[in-house]
């Protein structure tokens, strides 16, 4: 896996992966940026959050669940000084279906924490990630 970042002026990247697909990164205004694009770490939390919903979504389905929805909001606690390291990440998710079984929906996120998504196996290793589940 590769990807290629290319310098747009002041503190803007634009980043292009290998399946093409190019997202545009941005600094802060107070940093130089002019608010064009997520930041470099809410890109982390995004792939994290990607990662796992692509997991959860998947084990539901393969244990049959009508699953229709799943929302995960994420929350993360920064160091306060440099390096501003994420030191805790909370993930919500919120799922939605035909008559989901809270028991499967659990085992669901945990397999994704402990054994398939490797953005939060990755990231465990360094900041706490916490979870926990509401069906709507």
């Amino acid at each position: 896996m590769k990807t290629h970042i290319q310098w747009k002026g002041n503190v803007s990247f634009l980043a292009e992966a290998d399946s093409g697909h190019q997202v545009l990164m941005d600094g802060a205004p107070e940093a130089g940026g002019q608010n064009q694009g997520p930041r470099p770490m809410e890109m982390i939390l995004m792939g994290l959050g990607g990662c796992t919903t692509f997991d959860v979504i998947f084990i539901l389905k393969k244990a049959r669940q009508d699953v229709t929805d799943c929302v995960v909001n994420i929350e993360a606690q920064r160091a306060t000084t440099d390096p501003k390291v994420f030191t805790h990440i909370h993930l919500h998710f919120i799922l939605a279906g035909n008559n989901l079984n809270p028991q499967q929906v659990e085992r669901a996120i945990n397999l994704s924490a402990e054994k398939y998504c490797s953005a939060s196996i990755m990231l465990k290793n360094t900041v706490k990630i916490t979870h926990d589940f509401e069906i709507g």
